[in-house]
C-alpha cells in the first residue's frame, strides 16, 4: 500500500507536472487578433517541414514569395530557398529552389532594383544560428538566377533595402558580433558601400528602416544585451532617426513594448508600421523578454519616432514571424510563418516542429480605423 507521504511527496507533484505539461502542449491558441482589421488569412504551405523566414514582393505583374525549407529552426545542411510565384495570391507555383552547397542559409529578402529582382540571404555555420555573411543573387525573368555572391563586406548582415527615389537604395545591416548597426547604400543592388554608423552598442541585432513623408529615415533595431534561454529584463526595441543626407543619427529611444525580432517596416499613408515577432507576457523569472519558454506571435505595430505600439496579432503561435509585406492601392498583404494555429506551444517547441507559410491581408481603411480607435499617433 502506498504511504500517504509517498503519495503527497511524489505522486501528486508528478501528476501536477504532467498535467501542466499536457496543458502546455494542448492549450488552444490565444493570439489577440483585432477584429477591426478584418484580417483574411490563408495557408500557402504546410508539408510537415519547418518552413520559415519569408519575404514577398510584387514584380512584373506577379507576387513572388520566398521562404526557407529545413528540418527545424536550427542550422541544417539541408536548408533550401523555395521561391513561389502567383498572379492572384490564391494559386502559387514553385519556380525555383536554391541552395548554397551544403551550407545553412536563412533570412531571405527580396528587392527590385534597376528592373532586376534581387535576393539577399545570410550564411550560417552555427547550430544555434549566428549568421556571418550576406550573399546576393539576381534574376531578370524570375526563373533563372545568378550564383550567390558576396557583395557587402563580410560580417555585415543586411535587412530589407529601401529607397525614397528609386535611384539610391539604403539598407540597415548589423555586425555579426551584435555590437553595431550601420547604414549601407547602393545604386545597382549588388555593390553595397558603407554610408554611416547608426549605433554602436553591445546587443544590437536585426534592423529595419523606412521613410516618413518628410524623408526622415526611421531605424528599428532588435536589442538583446543580456538574453539567455529565459530571456532578459533589458531586452527591448531601439528606435533611431536620421534626416537627409542620413550621415548623423539621433539619440537612441528605447521601447519596452517588446523585443521586436525580425522587424520589417512599411508605410501606409503617412504612418510607418512594423511586423515582427512579439512576446506579450514577460513575467519572470523564466519568461522575461526573449525567453525560449514564452509564447510568441507575429504582430503588427505602429512606429513613431519615440516608440512602437502593438496594434494586433496575426493568427500565429510557437515559432513565428520573419514577415514579408506588399502594400498595394487597396490592401496590405503580409507573408509569415507559424507553428500550428490551433495550439499555443512555447517558442522552443515550435522551433523543433513543423511550421507553415501563411498570408494575411487587410484593407488600408481598416488599419486607419484601428489606429483611430486605439488613439495612436
Amino acid at each position: 500500500m502506498i504511504s500517504k507521504w509517498f503519495f503527497t511527496l511524489c505522486i501528486l507533484p508528478a501528476l501536477g507536472i504532467g498535467g501542466g505539461v499536457l496543458f502546455w502542449l494542448l492549450r488552444p491558441n490565444r493570439a489577440r487578433v483585432d477584429r477591426t482589421l478584418g484580417i483574411q488569412t490563408g495557408e500557402i504551405i504546410n508539408n510537415g517541414l519547418h518552413n520559415a523566414f519569408t519575404d514577398m514582393i510584387f514584380w512584373n505583374g506577379s507576387y513572388y514569395l520566398v521562404y526557407i525549407s529545413s528540418p527545424s529552426h536550427f542550422a541544417s545542411k539541408y536548408s533550401r530557398l523555395v521561391i513561389l510565384r502567383s498572379k492572384d495570391t490564391q494559386q502559387w507555383e514553385e519556380i525555383a529552389k536554391l541552395n548554397y552547397g551544403r551550407k545553412d542559409i536563412r533570412d531571405p529578402k527580396l528587392s527590385v532594383i534597376q528592373g532586376n529582382l534581387f535576393l539577399y540571404v545570410l550564411l550560417n555555420d552555427s547550430f544555434d544560428p549566428k549568421p556571418y555573411r550576406s550573399l546576393v543573387a539576381k534574376t531578370s525573368d524570375g526563373i533563372t538566377w545568378t550564383a550567390f555572391e558576396e557583395k557587402i563586406t563580410s560580417g555585415w548582415l543586411i535587412g530589407h533595402p529601401r529607397s525614397i527615389d528609386g535611384k539610391q537604395w539604403y539598407v540597415a545591416a548589423h555586425w555579426h558580433e551584435f555590437n553595431k548597426v550601420a547604414l549601407f547604400t547602393t545604386t545597382d543592388g549588388e555593390n553595397w558601400e558603407y554610408y554611416s554608423m547608426i549605433v554602436e552598442k553591445p546587443g544590437v541585432d536585426e534592423s529595419a528602416i523606412e521613410f516618413l513623408p518628410d524623408k526622415t529615415m526611421v531605424a528599428v533595431i532588435r536589442y538583446e544585451p543580456g538574453s539567455g534561454i529565459f530571456g532578459s529584463k533589458d531586452d527591448s526595441t531601439m528606435i533611431i532617426t536620421s534626416l537627409p543626407p542620413y550621415r548623423e543619427w539621433s539619440k537612441v529611444k528605447v521601447s519596452r513594448e517588446t523585443r521586436l525580432d525580425s522587424p520589417n517596416l512599411f508605410r501606409s499613408g503617412e504612418n510607418i508600421y512594423a511586423v515582427g515577432r512579439y512576446q506579450s507576457d514577460v513575467r519572470g523569472p523564466f519568461n522575461y523578454q526573449g525567453s525560449a519558454f514564452s509564447l510568441k506571435r507575429t504582430s503588427l505595430f505602429h512606429v513613431s519616432t519615440e516608440k512602437i505600439t502593438h496594434l494586433s496579432d496575426l493568427p500565429s503561435s510557437g515559432d513565428t514571424a520573419y514577415a514579408g509585406v506588399v502594400v498595394n492601392d487597396e490592401k496590405i498583404l503580409i507573408s509569415y510563418y507559424s507553428s500550428s494555429l490551433k495550439k499555443d506551444n512555447p517558442w522552443w517547441l515550435g522551433m523543433l516542429g513543423p511550421t507553415g507559410i501563411y498570408l494575411a491581408s487587410f484593407n488600408h481603411g481598416c488599419l486607419n480605423e484601428l489606429l483611430e480607435m486605439k488613439g495612436v499617433n
